[in-house]
């Protein structure tokens, strides 16, 4: 059984930075596309970025281009999120995710996840 654990999150003003970790346990991620979801409340869930298990290529949603960035260290079955230039409207719950056998496309617009973590609070407000 895969387990995700976030950490992170935290209280940010507008225009600030923070970054999001996610610590895999239980199975090898190397095989498995990692990503980031955020729920705001009264929200639909939205994939914010996603990253491939092979090269690394990543994909990014719109609103977050330019301002977030994903990674991942196999070795540490970590992947990260570097958010910068942090507006009120990422306000939200982060979750962590993984899902083998798929594309970065569909698992961050298509939802389609195997495990998902708990979660990390982000919050920007001046």
């Amino acid at each position: 059984q895969l387990q995700l654990v976030e950490s992170g999150g935290g209280l940010v003003q507008p225009g600030g930075s923070l970054r999001l970790s996610c610590a895999a346990s239980g199975l090898t991620a190397n095989y498995y596309v990692m990503g980031w979801f955020r729920q705001a409340p009264g929200k639909e869930r939205e994939g914010v970025a996603c990253i491939s298990n092979s090269d690394s290529r990543p994909y990014y949603a719109d609103s977050v281009k330019g301002r977030f960035t994903i990674s991942r260290d196999n070795s540490k079955n970590t992947v990260y999120l570097q958010m910068n230039s942090l507006k009120p409207e990422d306000t939200a719950t982060y979750y962590c995710a993984e899902a083998l056998w798929t594309t970065v496309e569909k698992m961050c617009v298509d939802d389609r996840v195997d495990y998902w973590g708990r979660g990390t609070q982000v919050a920007v407000s001046p």
